[in-house]
């Protein structure tokens, strides 16, 4: 199981971002994938996670409206695409699976952390 995260940057606020998680060792269909993120001196928070199928999105109440995470069987691989960025969405981005399940994705046996990709937005 590997997950390699890729797409982050340096933009300025209202601007727009794609992240890629590409997954391989397990099919993305099947299984769910979280993004988390974690800022300089703030805690793990969990972003979004879709379950298996691409099916059921969870958003952290901070980015609805504005991220939306999806899946491609294709590329095997889980986007998420950051509209309306704002400096306090500066983190570094990172996906996490296979998971059975969002609510308990952490939880899971089979679950890896990528390397995470940096997302640094300025006012």
């Amino acid at each position: 199981v590997q997950l390699v995260e890729s797409g982050g940057g340096a933009v300025q606020a209202g601007e727009s971002l794609t992240l890629v998680c590409a997954a391989s060792g397990f099919s993305v269909e099947n299984y769910a994938i979280g993004w988390f993120r974690q800022a300089p001196g703030k805690g793990r928070e969990e972003v979004a996670c879709i379950s298996s199928g691409g099916s059921s999105p969870t958003y952290t109440d901070s980015v609805k409206g504005r991220f939306l995470i999806s899946s491609e069987s294709a590329k095997n691989a889980v986007y998420l695409q950051m509209n309306s960025l704002k400096p306090e969405d500066t983190a570094e981005y990172i996906c996490v699976g296979p998971g059975f399940d969002c609510r308990m994705i952490l939880m899971s046996p089979l679950a890896k952390w990528g390397q995470g990709t940096q997302v640094t937005v300025s006012a």
